[in-house]
Parts: structure tokens; C-alpha cells; sequence
């Protein structure tokens, strides 16, 4: 089959790469992309936000399954636009991507079906939203409601600064739209640990988990960015814990959003804090995360194309068990400097067939083509993802690799999978 893939990222990267490598996959197109995509897909040019756009363009390669990589398009309509002309897609409709696209939304879900999370406060006035400071103890969570990018969350040590965080998103306008209205949630004490469920509408089927690196600096120091590495599987969630997890967290939800009429296929996934009561979900997103993508893919043994072409056409039931290599997977996030605040772009990459291996694969995230160099385009610039034996073993391969990649002003942290959560 033809697969298009809609987005230009390092998620997107590694779903082009993965589907590439799929036995039931004849070809891939990818749009916008980007310089790494360019070479495991064909390019081509479209608003990912704009449906028509898409329609006219899955139409126009004869995409017989469209996968639509990130959470702006799928607010957006776009798999409501491509079911409506008949185009398989794997994602969420408009309705339910409310999961990601509202945390409002997302809370009321996970109360009607008994999802552990944290408690929270929503509302868009700012005199309400300090006052409400009051019942939650420090370090208090300030969250944007909508999308912001994965930047949208605030962790505030004291009430001044949790008061500023309510003024930037309710007076200021820092994050627009997206933070005209706030969640207030109490903070949730314990590792995080990332779980993709893949359903379609139905049954949902578990990937392998991972756990991200959230704080631009070391040590999880400075403000929240997209992600700065990732590693997988995490030690201190079993094959018991992940099908527990299926059956406490993943099936409720897509039980639920069945029962209000608004059925979600694609991936459901859960944000989750390991706390001494038990897991809890932080957040639920509503498509593959960036930069954990590009820790499970490598580690997929199943056939992806057929795995999400399941998910479309709801008959991800009668496909066999997932299967997942024994091995781990490291990937380093090389970010530009500045980032998450202003940075550069235009700065030429070099070095990346020399980081590139069997063991070591570089996924583009921020890149172009310019006359013939890959140069940089985004604030996250490449994920250097390497396997290995065991994490420790694939940690040393992808900061390996990365030194022989450079950029000016390139940034990474030190600290990725270094004290793997047991």
C-alpha cells in the first residue's frame, strides 16, 4: 500500500522510517517534511492544518492509508475531512482529539471512567485562579488548557511564581488561544513514564513504554521544552504493569469516548507519574509523542503499515500480538541554542553520515534542505537514536554519535537515561 504521513518532524522521521521499512508498504509520502524525511520518503508540499489541502493531496498520490503525525491537524479536522472523502486515516476525529486539545475536556473524561489522575481547577478568570492557589500545595502545576506546543505547562515552586504563571496565560496572553484557560492540578510526586495505546475505536493494544526528558538542562533544571531525549523499555514497568495499565487507564478512556459518540482511533496517549499510590495520568495526548517515537519504532518488530491501516479500518482485533525486539533504545535530543526560548536557524549540520550506523539512526525533527545542505529549522534539530544490548549500552552509542555531529549553537543535555527509572 501507499502511505502518505502528514507532518514534517522527528515523530514524523521516524514513522516515515518505520513504515519504510514495512513489507506491506510499497511506498511513502510524507508532507511538509524534511531534509531526513527526504530520504526514506517521497516530499511534497501541503498546509497540514488546511483538510482540503490534505484531500487534495491524498487523492493526488493515491494514498491508500494517510497517518497524520501531529495534534494541530487533527484539532483541525483533518482525518473528519479524509473519512468524509473516503480516504483511510490513522488518527482522531476533530471530537476526539479534544483528549489533547483540551485538558479540561480530558479531566471530565477521566472522571467519567475512573482514570486515576491528579485534582484539578479550570477556569479563565485570573482572580479566581489565585484564589484557587490556596487548595493545592507547593509545587503547584499551572497548565494552559489548549495546545501550546508541549510548553504550555508550568511546575511553580512558590505561590508568586504560580501567580505570575496564571498572569502570563490570563493577562499576558503568552500562550494566545491555547491559554485563555487554565488548569490548576495538584502535583503529582514520582517518575513519568510515557505509554502508547493504538486503538481503533474498539481495542486498544499497548506499545512498549518509554519515559522522556522533559527540562531543557540537565538534571531536569530550566523551563519545559518538547522533549530532549527519551530511552525504552523502562525498568519499572513490566509487561504486568503495561496490561494493567491497558485494563485501568487505555480501555476506560476508549470505552468512554465509545459511549459519548465520539470514538477514538490512532493513539491514546497516556502521560503517567509512577506515585507511591499508583500510577496516575498526568495528561493524555492524542498522537505518537516526540521524542519517545523514535525510541519505540526502532524497537517495533511488527509491520507498521499493517498495524495502522488496522487501526483505520477497525480490525486491530484480528491482527496477531505486537512484537518488540529485546533490546533497548537511547535517543539524545541536539536542540539549537536558545531553545525553548529564541533561537537561530540556518545553521549548517555536518557530520551526519559519520554519526549514522546499524546501531544508530538520526532522525530529523528541525532540518532543511538548502542548496544541497541539510541546515537547521526548528528549535529541536535531530534525535540521535541508537539501540543497544541494555540502556546503558545503547546511551553510550548515541552520545557516541553525536559527537561527530555539529552545528553552531548546538545544544544537548548530558543526563539522557543516565539513572534509568527502576
Amino acid at each position: 500500500m501507499r502511505v502518505l504521513v502528514i507532518g514534517g518532524g522527528g515523530r514524523e522521521h521516524a514513522l516515515a522510517w518505520a513504515l519504510d521499512r514495512s513489507t506491506s508498504v510499497t511506498e511513502v509520502v510524507c508532507a511538509p517534511g524534511n531534509a531526513g524525511i527526504a530520504q526514506v520518503a517521497t516530499i511534497r508540499d501541503v498546509v497540514a492544518t488546511d483538510p482540503d489541502a490534505v484531500v487534495t493531496l491524498a487523492q493526488g498520490v493515491l494514498a491508500d492509508l494517510v497517518v497524520v503525525g501531529p495534534e494541530a491537524p487533527l484539532v483541525a479536522g483533518v482525518v473528519d475531512a479524509l473519512a468524509a472523502a473516503g480516504v483511510p486515516a490513522f488518527g482522531p476525529t476533530r471530537a476526539a482529539a479534544q483528549l489533547e486539545g483540551s485538558k479540561t475536556f480530558a479531566k471530565r473524561v477521566m472522571a467519567a471512567a475512573g482514570v486515576p489522575t491528579a485534582g484539578y481547577w479550570s477556569g479563565t478568570d485570573p482572580d479566581q485562579a489565585k484564589a484557587e492557589l490556596a487548595n493545592h500545595a507547593p509545587p503547584y502545576v499551572i497548565k494552559a488548557d489548549g495546545l501550546a506546543a508541549g510548553k504550555g505547562v508550568r511546575i511553580c515552586a512558590d505561590r508568586a511564581d504560580a501567580e505570575e504563571a496564571i498572569d502570563d496565560a490570563l493577562v499576558r496572553g503568552v500562550f494566545g488561544a491555547a491559554g485563555a484557560s487554565l488548569v490548576i492540578e495538584e502535583f503529582l510526586d514520582g517518575p513519568e513514564c510515557s505509554l502508547f495505546g493504538l486503538s481503533d475505536g474498539t481495542t486498544v493494544v499497548p506499545l512498549q513504554p518509554a519515559q522522556d526528558f522533559k527540562r531543557a538542562l540537565d538534571g531536569d533544571q530550566g523551563l519545559n521544552t518538547g522533549g530532549m531525549g527519551a530511552y525504552s523499555p523502562v525498568p519499572a514497568v513490566d509487561p504486568a504493569t503495561v496490561e494493567d495499565l491497558r485494563r485501568t487507564v487505555l480501555q476506560p478512556v476508549i470505552d468512554q469516548m465509545a459511549a459519548d459518540g465520539t470514538p477514538f482511533a490512532g493513539v491514546l496517549y497516556a502521560g503517567l507519574a509512577l506515585t507511591a499510590e499508583g500510577p496516575k495520568v498526568i495528561e493524555f495526548n492524542a498522537r505518537f509523542g516526540d521524542p519517545e517515537t523514535q525510541v519505540v519504532l526502532p524497537r517495533l518488530t511488527s509491520d507498521l503499515g499493517q498495524v495502522l491501516m488496522a487501526c483505520a479500518t477497525g480490525t486491530l482485533a484480528e491482527l496477531a500480538p505486537l512484537t518488540f525486539a529485546d533490546q533497548a533504545c537511547v535517543a539524545v535530543v541536539m536542540a539549537s541554542g536558545g531553545y525553548p526560548g529564541a533561537y537561530e536557524t540556518g545553521r549548517v549540520i555536518e557530520g551526519l553520515d559519520a554519526a549514522t550506523s546499524d546501531q544508530v539512526t538520526v532522525f530529523h525533527a528541525g532540518t532543511r534542505d538548502e542548496s544541497g545542505q541539510v541546515v537547521t529549522a526548528g528549535g529541536r534539530v535531530l534525535a540521535v537514536s541508537a539501540t543497544g544490548p541494555d540502556i546503558a549500552a545503547a546511551r553510550s552509542s548515541a552520545y557516541q554519535a553525536i559527537e561527530s555531529i555539529t552545528f553552531e549553537g548546538a545544544h544537548t543535555r548530558s543526563d539522557i537515561a543516565a539513572a534509568p527509572t527502576t
